[in-house]
C-alpha cells in the first residue's frame, strides 16, 4: 500500500510500461487523504507525452488545480510541450494563458518558446509570427531557442536565404548559434534534396567553432544515401569517426547498415555490424531488421537466421518488416520448407501483411511452386486481406512464366472486375500471350487496358511488338509502331532498338537505317545497344565491309565500344575468314580497356581453327588461363572439333582429360565430334 509520494514516485520510477505507471498514479489518486507531490505530477506527465496517453493529460491538469499544488515554471512547460509534440496548440495555448491559475506561476522565455513551438510544429505560421511581435509587448526577451524557433519557421517554409541570414545575424548579435541551430537548417535543406548547401553548412560549423552533434552526421550521411552518393555518405561516416569529439550511436548505425544494403555493399554491413558489437552498441529493432535485410539479400540466410534468433534472445520481438525480410530470404535461395514454416509463426502472430502475400507468391512462383502458390492465393480473402495491383501483378506474372496461362487469364478476368490493376499486371499477360505465339489475344488485351482504367504505356506496347517480331510478322510490328502516337504512348530508344532488330535479323537493312534515321530526327540518340544491333545484322548477313564502316562511325561519334559489340564484330570477320583483322580488334580491346571475355576467346579460338592454325588457336588458349578465365564445355567442343578437323586426335584426347579433370563434363555434341572424328580416322587409314 502507498502510503508516502516519495515512495510512489520510487514505485514509478521502477514501472517501465507507461499504462501500468498511469494506473499506479490512478490508485494512489484514490486513497482517501492522500495528495500528490509536485515531483509525482511532473513525473507522470512526461511520461503522457506519447500519442495514445496524451488526453490523460488534461485530467492530471485539473487535478493539480483542484489539489492547488504549487508548480514550477518547468511542470506547465512539460504540459505545453506534450500538446505541442501532438499538434494541439489550441490546448497549448489554454494551458500557457492559465498558467497562474492552475499552477501557481509565472510563463518565462521557457514556455512563450513552447508555445511559439506548438504553433511551428502546427504549421499555423501566421500565429507563429504574430505571436513572436507579443514578445516585445510583455517584455521577453527572445534567447537562443527562440532564434532556434525562427529558424525552424523559416525552414518549415523552404525560406533557406532568410534561415541562413538570420544565422549570420545571430552571430553579429552575440547569440553563438548551436549545433540545434545549425542541425536544423541542416536537416531540412536535405530534405529539400539540397545536400550540396547542408554539407556547406555542415562545413561551417567547423569554421565558426561549433562542434556538429552526432544527429548532424547522421542527417547527411542518411541524406548521401538516399541520393545513393555511396562515396560522400562514407567520407561524413570518415569525418565522424576519425575526426570528431561525437560517436556514432544506434540511429547511425541503423543509417549506415540500410545504405550500405541498399548500395549493395553487404560485406561493410557486415564490418558495420561487427563495429556495433566490438563498441558493445545497442542495437533496436530497425537496426536487426535492417541488418537481416542486408544479410538476405546477400543470398546470407543463414547469418540473417543467427541474427534474427541474437534478436529473440535479447527480448526484441519482431515486426512485420523483419519477419518479411527472412521471408524474402528463404523465398530467394529456395528454401521453401522454412518458408512456409516461418509463414505459419507469422500466421499464428498476426503478422501476415499483403506484403506478406506478394513476397511468398513471388518465392513460391520463382520456384516452380505452382499449386502451393495457388493455395495461397485462395487464403487471401480467407484471412481478410485484399490482394493490390502488386499481387495481381506477381500472380500473373509468376503464372505466366510457369505455362499456366489459362489460370493468369482467370484470375486477370476476376481482377477487371473490381481488382486493383496496374500495366505491369497487362504487360505480364501480354508477354505470356506472345510467348505462346497468341497474338490475337495479346493485341485485344492492350485494346482491354483504356476499358478499366488502365493507360496503356510504352513497355505494353514494345511487349507485344516484341511478341510480332519473334512471330515473323514484321508488317504488325511496324504498323503497331506507327499507331503509338495515336493511343497515348511514345516510343522509347527501346521500342526502336526492338523494331531495329527485328528488321535486321529479316535483312532489311535499309529499313532499319530509316529508322536509325528517323531517331536522330526526333531527337532520340542511337546508344551503343542500336550500333549493336545494326552490326550484328550486318555480319549475320555477311556483309562486313558495311559492318566495318559502322564500326569506325560508332568510334568517330565518341562511343566505346562494350565487349558485347567487339564480340559481334570478331565473331563476324571470323566467320568471313579475316582471322587476323578480328586479332587485331582483340589487341585494340586491351589498349581501350575493355577486358575480353570468355566469348571473346572462343570466337577468335574457333576462327584460327577454322583456317587450320592450331598454333594461333593455342595461344588464344593460354590467353584465357593468363587472363583468369574458366574454360566451358563450348571452349573445349570448339578445340576438340578444331585439332580432330587437324588429324590431331591425340591431342583432342589430351584436352577432353583436361577438361575431366576441371570437372567439366562432356555433352553430346562432345561425342559426337569424338565419335566423327575416329571414324573419319579409321575411313582414311
Amino acid at each position: 500500500m502507498v502510503t508516502t509520494a516519495k515512495r510512489l514516485l520510487r514505485l514509478l520510477k521502477a514501472e517501465k510500461n507507461h499504462h501500468s505507471a498511469l494506473a499506479l498514479f490512478d490508485s494512489a489518486t484514490r486513497k482517501p487523504g492522500y495528495t500528490h507531490s509536485v515531483h509525482v505530477f511532473h513525473h507522470i506527465l512526461r511520461r503522457l507525452v506519447d500519442p495514445k496517453l496524451v488526453v490523460h493529460v488534461s485530467r492530471i491538469v485539473e487535478l493539480i488545480k483542484t489539489q492547488k499544488c504549487m508548480c514550477s515554471e518547468d511542470v506547465a512547460l512539460t504540459v505545453i510541450q506534450a500538446y505541442a509534440k501532438n499538434l494541439m496548440p489550441d490546448r497549448a495555448l489554454d494551458i500557457f494563458r492559465r498558467m497562474s491559475e492552475i499552477f501557481g506561476c509565472e510563463a518565462g522565455v521557457r514556455s512563450y518558446n513552447a508555445l511559439l513551438n506548438a504553433f511551428v510544429e502546427s504549421k499555423q505560421w501566421e500565429r507563429a509570427e504574430s505571436f513572436i511581435s507579443y514578445f516585445d509587448t510583455v517584455g521577453i526577451s527572445p534567447n537562443l531557442q527562440t532564434y532556434n524557433i525562427l529558424i525552424k519557421i523559416s525552414c518549415k517554409k523552404r525560406r533557406f536565404v532568410k534561415a541562413k541570414g538570420l544565422l549570420n545575424w545571430m552571430w553579429e548579435n552575440g547569440f553563438k548559434p548551436d549545433a540545434y541551430s545549425y542541425g536544423t537548417l541542416i536537416n531540412e535543406l536535405g530534405k529539400s534534396g539540397d545536400l550540396v548547401g547542408a554539407l556547406e553548412m555542415f562545413d561551417e560549423m567547423f569554421e565558426k567553432g561549433v562542434d556538429p552533434d552526432v544527429v548532424c552526421y547522421n542527417i547527411l550521411i542518411d541524406g548521401f544515401f538516399k541520393k545513393e552518393d555511396y562515396v560522400k555518405a562514407k567520407e561524413i561516416w570518415e569525418r565522424l569517426v576519425m575526426q570528431s569529439s561525437v560517436y556514432p550511436n544506434v540511429v547511425t548505425y541503423n543509417v549506415m547498415i540500410n545504405g550500405l544494403c541498399k548500395c549493395g555493399r553487404f560485406e561493410e554491413c557486415l564490418e558495420m555490424w561487427d563495429r556495433m558489437k566490438k563498441n558493445e552498441r545497442e542495437k533496436d529493432l530497425f537496426t536487426y531488421s535492417s541488418f537481416i535485410h542486408a544479410l538476405c539479400k546477400a543470398g546470407n540466410v543463414d547469418a540473417a537466421e543467427a541474427v534474427y534468433r541474437e534478436m529473440v534472445e535479447s527480448g526484441i520481438s519482431a515486426d512485420v518488416v523483419t519477419y518479411n525480410a527472412m521471408l524474402n530470404g528463404f523465398c530467394r535461395v529456395g528454401k521453401i520448407k522454412e518458408c512456409f514454416e516461418l509463414w505459419e509463426v507469422m500466421g499464428k502472430k498476426g503478422y501476415r501483411s499483403v506484403v506478406s502475400y506478394n513476397i511468398m507468391l513471388r518465392g513460391l512462383l520463382e520456384n516452380r511452386k505452382v499449386d502451393e502458390a495457388m493455395s495461397i492465393w485462395k487464403l487471401l480473402p480467407e484471412k481478410g486481406c485484399s490482394a493490390d495491383s502488386t499481387t495481381y501483378g506477381v500472380i500473373i506474372h509468376g503464372l505466366c512464366k510457369n505455362g499456366y496461362l489459362n489460370k493468369a487469364l482467370h484470375i486477370l478476368k476476376e481482377a477487371e472486375e473490381g481488382g486493383d490493376l496496374d500495366t505491369y499486371v497487362y504487360t505480364s499477360m501480354i508477354d505470356g500471350l506472345c510467348k505462346e505465339g497468341k497474338l490475337n489475344d495479346a493485341a485485344s488485351l492492350v485494346n482491354r487496358m483504356d476499358k478499366h482504367s488502365c493507360k496503356l504505356n510504352t513497355h505494353a506496347c514494345n511487349t507485344l511488338m516484341n511478341g510480332f517480331i519473334r512471330a515473323s510478322k514484321l508488317e504488325d510490328a511496324i504498323r503497331l509502331f506507327r499507331e503509338m502516337d495515336t493511343k497515348g504512348c511514345f516510343p522509347t530508344i527501346v521500342t526502336y532498338n526492338t523494331l531495329i532488330n527485328g528488321l535486321c535479323k529479316a535483312e532489311r537493312f535499309s529499313e532499319a537505317y530509316s529508322f536509325v534515321k528517323e531517331m536522330l530526327e526526333k531527337s532520340w540518340k542511337p546508344d551503343m545497344i542500336t550500333y549493336s544491333l545494326l552490326m550484328n545484322g550486318l555480319c549475320r548477313s555477311k556483309k562486313i565491309d558495311m559492318a566495318l564502316n559502322l564500326w569506325h562511325q560508332v568510334l568517330q561519334k565518341g562511343f566505346r565500344p562494350d565487349v558485347t559489340m567487339y564480340n559481334i564484330l570478331i565473331h563476324g570477320l571470323c566467320s568471313a575468314g579475316k582471322v587476323e583483322d578480328a586479332l587485331q580488334l582483340y589487341s585494340n580491346m586491351k589498349k581501350t580497356n575493355c577486358a575480353p571475355n570468355l566469348v571473346t576467346h572462343n570466337t577468335l579460338m574457333e576462327g584460327f581453327y577454322k583456317t587450320r592454325d592450331c598454333e594461333k588457336a593455342f595461344e588464344i588458349w593460354d590467353h584465357i588461363l593468363k587472363n583468369g578465365l574458366q574454360p566451358d564445355i563450348i571452349s573445349y567442343n570448339i578445340t576438340l572439333k578444331g585439332l580432330c578437323s587437324c588429324c590431331r586426335i591425340s591431342d583432342a584426347i589430351g584436352f577432353l582429360d583436361d577438361a575431366l579433370q576441371r570437372g567439366i563434363l562432356p555433352t553430346a555434341i562432345t561425342w559426337h565430334i569424338l565419335v566423327r572424328a575416329v571414324i573419319n580416322n579409321g575411313a582414311s587409314t
